[in-house]
């Protein structure tokens, strides 16, 4: 897999973004695009599009391979994902890493700079802190951190 790999994402698979970030991928998720957008977002910043529209990947930069179009079959999350992992190599090795909101890389945190930001709960049980330096979210490796992991695990079996 190239770990280098970016993405810019079509609103018409707008939830992907999301788990492409959490698998720790550079995701650019533009909140309106057209396609003349999106294709010149993915050539000037040399990114994958993922998109469900076959228009895109039958325009000239597509086809003569100036761009990569990932052009997703189904409609339901998961298969999307397993789609993605099995055709592009992608996996989970960078996880966790950027923010799942605005997509900035996360730095991770001492307990003490983040306490009186955290829930009781949490500042009793955990250890680690990451933060996003842009919307100033901090994730910790709680309940949903894992839930998703579980389920990116079970993409990842149905892939191979």
């Amino acid at each position: 897999m190239d770990t280098e790999l970016r993405f810019v994402v079509d609103m018409n698979v707008g939830r992907l973004a999301k788990w492409l970030r959490v698998m720790g991928y550079d995701t650019f998720f533009p909140k309106e695009s057209g396609d003349n957008q999106l294709v010149r977002i993915a050539l000037s910043e040399d990114r994958v599009l993922v998109t469900r529209d076959a228009g895109i990947a039958q325009r000239r930069a597509a086809r003569i391979g100036q761009m990569t179009v990932a052009l997703i079959e189904k409609d339901d999350l998961r298969s999307q994902l397993s789609q993605l992992v099995r055709d592009l190599g992608l996996n989970l090795f960078g996880g966790f890493s950027r923010c799942v909101l605005c997509n900035e890389p996360l730095r991770p945190l001492a307990k003490g700079d983040v306490a009186e930001r955290l829930p009781p709960y949490v500042l009793l049980t955990q250890t680690k802190f990451l933060e996003c330096q842009v919307c100033c979210r901090v994730y910790w490796p709680g309940t949903h951190w894992t839930n998703m992991m579980s389920e990116l695990s079970q993409v990842y079996q149905e892939a191979l």
